[in-house]
């Protein structure tokens, strides 16, 4: 039995320093990944928070311009506002007056096409009439005078002779 005895002590103790090298193995393993991780932390925090710091100034200056300029803008847009209303209250004035003046040029448009219609009117009746007048007595004097002419012709016995037509002998 001792022999058994001295073997499971041998294997025990094998397997116990077996156990040790293997966790020494994970500590160095351990140690070194932490290493790594340290140096890639550490390399991390000096890139990253000189942007998170220049962000906080950024920050702090976009505030600081939105805080200065927030009363101008307002006070543009407010201008802006007024500036519309009246131009819009404008507008409308001066649509009214064009309307006036279209309306009122419509209306003399109107009035001076029946007044030239008038005139027109007038002037044809005054022709009709001065027409009628200085031809009717031309045409009773034209008249007047054929009928003396065939008389006088008649009486003296002269053959009457066509006013400028072709007399009986050129008629073929």
């Amino acid at each position: 039995m001792d022999e058994k005895l001295t073997i499971f002590i041998a294997v025990t103790s094998a397997a116990v320093v077996l156990q040790m090298l293997m966790l020494l193995g994970m500590y160095l393993t351990l140690h070194r990944l932490s290493a790594h991780l340290n140096s890639v932390a550490n390399e991390v925090k000096s890139q990253v928070f000189p942007l998170l710091e220049s962000g906080k100034h950024l920050q702090a200056d976009i505030k600081r311009i939105l805080e200065t300029s927030s009363p101008k803008v307002e006070l543009v847009l407010d201008n802006a506002a007024a500036i519309t209303t009246t131009a819009y209250a404008g507008i409308g004035r001066i649509e009214g007056a064009a309307n006036d003046i279209l309306d009122g040029a419509r209306l003399q448009v109107i009035r001076a096409n029946e007044i030239i219609t008038r005139a027109m009117n007038r002037v044809e009746d005054t022709t009709q009439k001065v027409a009628h007048t200085v031809t009717s007595p031309i045409k009773h004097a034209n008249g007047l005078v054929q009928g003396v002419s065939a008389g006088v012709n008649a009486f003296f016995g002269k053959k009457r002779s066509r006013n400028g037509g072709p007399s009986d002998e050129m008629f073929i």
